[in-house]
């Protein structure tokens, strides 16, 4: 689990909850840093953002418990490659990191777009969108799945999951109806969930969180709804299973558990 204000990962132990430093050292940023974290076999990656002009904003090589090799840098590629609109950062507000053949794909919830990166830090855009807000992701049989906070004021109809190919990298809509989709994941069996971080508060500032206690995770029915297992969340920001157990990561740092999610 990333900690973006102490620049740590941490690792959770599923069988007792007891969390332990993984890596330490990475740059740190009060809203960033150490964003998101993804394993391609037994070596760690790290994505981190927000970190810009001291630091490089991109994907970080875990080395050892205190050292980090940086494989791509995301910052410069998005400062030379701007959305045709302004932005506030230019190196971008990266979101999630997902890996893939010969590299990662990457959100940008503030550029609007998808990159890909490969291990030897090569970077492209994939695909760019309008004013959606991508920010988690997950693949399946060659297909990208992607959840959409949307735009303030976070509407419903604007919390949505769209996929496309990589190859043709066209969004189609799958599910929406909830607002602030902050991440998509599948289980072992092949459902999709999705995790909503709650209620919007109104018309606050991009990248505010939802209102507390608000958040809910869903299952993507295949009519193009959602259905609500777990509500009351508070402010959730991340989903992954091991095996029919669901663990989501808070804004506050909690972890929770959530056991026989396909029997919800």
């Amino acid at each position: 689990m990333p900690e973006g204000q102490r620049g740590w990962i941490t690792r959770i132990d599923l069988r007792n909850g007891k969390a332990t430093t993984f890596a330490r050292g990475l740059p740190r940023a009060q809203f960033g840093g150490a964003i998101d974290v993804a394993f391609v076999g037994s070596t760690a990656y790290v994505l981190v953002t927000l970190v810009a002009p001291d630091h490089v904003v991109g994907i970080y090589r875990v080395d050892d418990r205190n050292s980090f090799t940086v494989i791509a840098d995301l910052g410069a590629f998005s400062e030379t490659h701007l959305p045709p609109y302004p932005v506030d950062v230019p190196t971008g507000l990266q979101y999630a990191l997902q890996p893939i053949s010969g590299g990662f794909l990457v959100t940008d919830g503030h550029h609007n777009r998808v990159l890909r990166a490969t291990l030897s830090g090569e970077v492209t855009e994939v695909v760019a969108f309008g004013n959606v807000v991508p920010t988690g992701l997950a693949v399946s049989h060659g297909t990208v799945y992607m959840g959409e906070a949307g735009p303030v004021p976070h509407a419903p109809a604007t919390g949505r999951v769209t996929s496309f190919d990589l190859n043709a990298p066209t969004p189609v809509e799958v599910a929406s109806g909830f607002p602030l989709i902050v991440d998509v994941e599948f289980d072992r069996y092949g459902n999709l969930y999705a995790l909503s971080q709650g209620d919007s508060p109104g018309d606050v500032p991009p990248a505010s969180p939802a209102a507390a206690n608000s958040g809910k995770l869903l299952r993507v029915n295949a009519d193009g709804t959602f259905s609500v297992l777990v509500d009351r969340l508070d402010l959730p920001t991340s989903l992954d299973f091991a095996g029919d157990t669901a663990f989501v990561v808070t804004l506050n740092g909690e972890v929770w558990r959530i056991k026989h999610v396909s029997k919800l």
